[in-house]
């Protein structure tokens, strides 16, 4: 089967985001870059299916050239080929987003490339608009099913598995198919010295998408408030065990 993973680069997630003087991007210099936690978790479990039944992974991101990094590291756990569509480093909307990974997927399919399985993360971590999976399924006609814990493939269906409370729903839908996976659907592996040596000669194909006009206007980016640390100064000395002791008995440890 041939699997079709589509990643983002993005700011590496806990760090110090600051933004630049018109407050209409982050300031990167200072940014190290990785791929979302979802979309790791969507590579592995691409890597896993192959494994089982065979095909080849190719890992498609659209960003800036520098991102071809990002795909280095993903053909290090295992994906055979990548495709980088490189911009200018601005941020796509959905929308423009989605017309530059159909034009990609056609271009596949008219060189006999088609895609048994496309899969996306939930949600980009920095963004988070969970739109483009959707988008790319209702543009090519395909299911789709989102959020998924559990994925496998079983004679010609994709078996998806969502958590819900009390335990879990499950769709098997008709090959080819789009999904979005979650984080902790597997336990990504960590590529080894020998494999990333080897991702270095991989195929890593480029080409510039022309990017439509934006239908949607950014006004500003805000960085949420954080949360606020505080220190009480319980006393000096001696004086203080009081103190220290009413805390305690407060938490119910004394």
């Amino acid at each position: 089967m041939r699997i079709l993973v589509c990643v983002k680069r993005v700011p590496l997630t806990g760090g110090r985001m600051v933004l630049t003087d018109d407050e209409r991007a982050l300031e990167t210099r200072h940014l190290g870059f990785t791929i979302s936690p979802h979309e790791e978790c969507g590579v592995e479990q691409a890597v896993r299916l192959v494994e089982q039944h065979g095909g080849d992974v190719t890992v498609l991101t659209l960003g800036p050239a520098e991102a071809e990094e990002q795909i280095r590291d993903s053909l290090a756990i295992g994906g055979d080929r990548g495709i980088v569509l490189v911009t200018g480093g601005e941020e796509w909307d959905p929308q423009a987003t989605t017309g530059a990974i159909l034009d990609a997927i056609e271009a596949e399919r008219a060189s006999g490339g088609a895609h048994d399985l496309i899969i996306f993360g939930n949600e980009s971590a920095d963004s988070g608009n969970y739109q483009v999976g959707i988008r790319v399924a209702r543009a090519l006609g395909l299911p789709v099913v989102t959020g998924l814990k559990g994925l496998s493939v079983e004679d010609g269906f994709a078996r998806c598995e969502q958590e819900v409370p009390g335990g879990r729903d499950v769709y098997r839908v008709p090959l080819p198919a789009v999904v979005s996976v979650l984080e902790g659907i597997n336990l990504p592996r960590y590529p080894s010295v020998p494999a990333k040596l080897r991702a270095r000669q991989k195929p890593v194909e480029t080409s510039t998408p022309e990017r439509p006009e934006a239908r949607l206007e950014m006004v500003r980016l805000r960085v949420p408030p954080g949360q606020g640390k505080q220190a009480e100064i319980l006393g000096n000395g001696p004086e203080a065990a009081p103190a220290v002791v009413d805390v305690m008995r407060g938490l119910g440890v004394a």
